[in-house]
C-alpha cells in the first residue's frame, strides 16, 4: 500500500505552470485525502502475515480512496492541459495585438510626422499667396486708376470731338448754301440783297469760328477782301457800280474763298472723324487689356 501510495504520488506532473496549478481549495482537498489514507493505513492490523491479496480485500476502503486519488489526478491534469491552452491562447492573442498595436502606433507617428510637414509646406504657400493677392490687388487698383484716367480722356475728347463736329457740319453746310446760292447768279449786281446778306453772314461766321483753322489756307490779300465784304456786301450790288465797286473783285473771287473754305472744312472734319476712330479703338485697346490685367 505505501508503495502504491508513493508511486501515486511522485505519478504526477513534477512540473506545471504556475497558471496551471490546482486551486487552494482543491490542493488542501487533496491533501486531506491523502492524510486519511496514510491515517487508514496506521490502524492496527491483525497480523503481518496477511499476503496483499488479502490486505486488499480488506482495505477496500482504502482502495476507493487511491481510485477518488486517481480520478482526481486525471481530473487536475485534464484542467491543467485545457488551462495551458487556454494560456497558450491569451499568449498567442496578446503577442498579435502588441504587435498590431505596435504597427499602428509607428503608422500614426509617421502619419503626423507627414501632416507636420504638409502643414509647414501649406503655411509657407499661404504666406506666399497673401502676398502675391496684395500685390495682386494693388495692380488692379493702378490698372482701375489707369482705366478711370483714360476713360476721362476719352469722354473729354469724344465731347470736344462732338462740339468741333457739329460746328463743322453746321459750317459745311452754310458755306455749301452760300455756294449755291453764287452759282445760280453770274454777278453780285444779279444776286438778291437778303442772298447777299446771307453769303456775307455765312462768311463772317465761319471766320469768327474756325480764324485758327483758317489761318495758313487764307493769304493776306483774300483776308483782306473777306473783311471788306463782311464790313460792306451792300457795295458789292448796287445798281449803278460807283468808282470803289469799279475796282472791287468779282464774285468769281469770293466765290473762289467759299469754296476754298468749304473744302477745308470739310477735310479737316475727315481728319477729326479719323482721329476720333483711332482714339475710340486706342481707348477700347487700353480698355482690354486693363481689364484682362
Amino acid at each position: 500500500l505505501k508503495l502504491e501510495l508513493r508511486t501515486l504520488e511522485f505519478s504526477r506532473p513534477t512540473q506545471l505552470p504556475s497558471s496551471l496549478l490546482p486551486s487552494a481549495a482543491m490542493a488542501g482537498l487533496l491533501r486531506s485525502a491523502v492524510l486519511l489514507g496514510l491515517v487508514l493505513c496506521a490502524a492496527p492490523v491483525a497480523s503481518l502475515t496477511f499476503n496483499i491479496a488479502d490486505a486488499a480485500a480488506k482495505n477496500r476502503p482504502v482502495s476507493k480512496v487511491i481510485t477518488l486519488l486517481k480520478d482526481m489526478l486525471k481530473q487536475l491534469a485534464k484542467e491543467a492541459e485545457e488551462d495551458e491552452a487556454i494560456y497558450d491562447k491569451m499568449a498567442c492573442w496578446c503577442e498579435t495585438n502588441d504587435r498590431e498595436k505596435t504597427k499602428a502606433i509607428a503608422d500614426a507617428e509617421a502619419k503626423i510626422e507627414m501632416l507636420t510637414t504638409k502643414i509647414e509646406e501649406l503655411t509657407a504657400m499661404s504666406a506666399r499667396l497673401n502676398t502675391e493677392i496684395k500685390n495682386h490687388e494693388k495692380e488692379v487698383a493702378e490698372n482701375q486708376a489707369a482705366l478711370d484716367k483714360a476713360t476721362a480722356i476719352r469722354e473729354k475728347q469724344l465731347a470736344e470731338f462732338n462740339a468741333e463736329e457739329k460746328d463743322l457740319l453746321e459750317s459745311i453746310s452754310a458755306l455749301k448754301s452760300a455756294v449755291t446760292v453764287l452759282s445760280k447768279h453770274n454777278s453780285f449786281i444779279q444776286m438778291p440783297a437778303t442772298h447777299m446778306q446771307a453769303v456775307s453772314l455765312t462768311m463772317q461766321r465761319a471766320m469768327s469760328k474756325h480764324s485758327a483753322m483758317l489761318a495758313g489756307v487764307l493769304t493776306r490779300s483774300e483776308r483782306k477782301l473777306v473783311t471788306s465784304f463782311i464790313q460792306a456786301p451792300q457795295d458789292y450790288f448796287d445798281a449803278e457800280p460807283t468808282f470803289k465797286q469799279s475796282y472791287a473783285p468779282q464774285s468769281g473771287e469770293i466765290f473762289g474763298i467759299l469754296s476754298q473754305m468749304k473744302e477745308t472744312f470739310e477735310a479737316n472734319l475727315a481728319a477729326s472723324q479719323k482721329e476720333e476712330a483711332e482714339n475710340q479703338r486706342a481707348y477700347e485697346d487700353l480698355k482690354a487689356a486693363k481689364e484682362a490685367e
